[in-house]
């Protein structure tokens, strides 16, 4: 969970949004998943042992400001572009982890001028079954118990006491599964035509997979990462759908072994 202190922030276009920056050398632009961000978590600092690392809130998720005009994907896609535009970013590694991952990927299909790698985590974001095929475990219509069971390799790595949990971070999680249903209500999770537009795509991008995750299926990995020219897929044992918070060495690791060209 985040801590109750609130992170610097950053604003855009007049829309305020939580900022984590650490590290230094190549940009590394993180976007985190529907659980959120968390500042105290391992993974930022691995990945900010040798990179940039900017890592904001979504809007609408933490204490980001929630702009009254956004409900829809291509929302957060324009804001991250102008984000990045504004930092002046160049040679930016784009990483996401499942909702971050639609984000990313819509990302990269819009433009991907600022970008050198993209890295995209159990993300979701396309339909890849037939028109009655569920490729995604309806999270909306079940317990956090269940949803913790599907998501997790460990769901020890979820459990939560909000009885003892200070008032803002209990917060924070509602604002979260807020946000996560406005943007992903409907269509649900997915944008109809994003699987269509993946082959724009044209820098080096891995797929990354926590090969434990009953959110989604590796079938539906394998074919996000087909409909993108070049994409490599990889999977990483003993996580779930949240692979940089159940393996943030290794999730770190794959990323700068691909960014860097090295051998896995």
């Amino acid at each position: 969970m985040p801590a109750t202190n609130s992170p610097p922030s950053i604003t855009v276009n007049a829309i305020r949004v939580e900022m984590i920056e650490r590290g230094r050398g190549q940009p590394l632009l993180f976007l985190h998943p529907g659980i959120g961000l968390d500042g105290a978590g391992p993974v930022l600092d691995r990945l900010a042992e040798r990179a940039r690392v900017i890592a904001p809130s979504h809007p609408g998720f933490g204490a980001s400001e929630q702009p009254h005009t956004f409900d829809h994907m291509d929302d957060l896609a324009y804001f991250y572009l102008d984000l990045m535009d504004q930092l002046e970013l160049t040679n930016t590694v784009v990483v996401g982890v499942s909702l971050g991952g639609w984000i990313a990927a819509e990302i990269a299909v819009k433009s991907t001028h600022r970008l050198s790698h993209l890295v995209l985590a159990n993300a979701v974001g396309i339909k890849v079954g037939a028109r009655e095929t569920r490729d995604i475990a309806d999270i909306f219509a079940i317990t956090e118990k269940e949803f913790n069971e599907l998501a997790y390799f460990d769901p020890r790595f979820a459990a939560r006491d909000y009885a003892a949990m200070p008032e803002a971070d209990v917060r924070v999680v509602a604002r979260n599964r807020e946000a996560t249903a406005r943007y992903g209500w409907s269509p649900y999770l997915h944008d109809p035509k994003l699987k269509d537009r993946l082959h724009r795509i044209g820098i080096p991008t891995l797929v990354l997979w926590g090969a434990a995750d009953r959110i989604l299926s590796e079938a539906y990995g394998r074919a996000y990462c087909a409909a993108i020219p070049g994409a490599r897929f990889e999977p990483i044992e003993y996580a779930g759908h949240f692979p940089h918070v159940e393996q943030p060495d290794e999730f770190a690791r794959r990323i700068f072994a691909f960014v860097e060209g090295r051998p896995r």
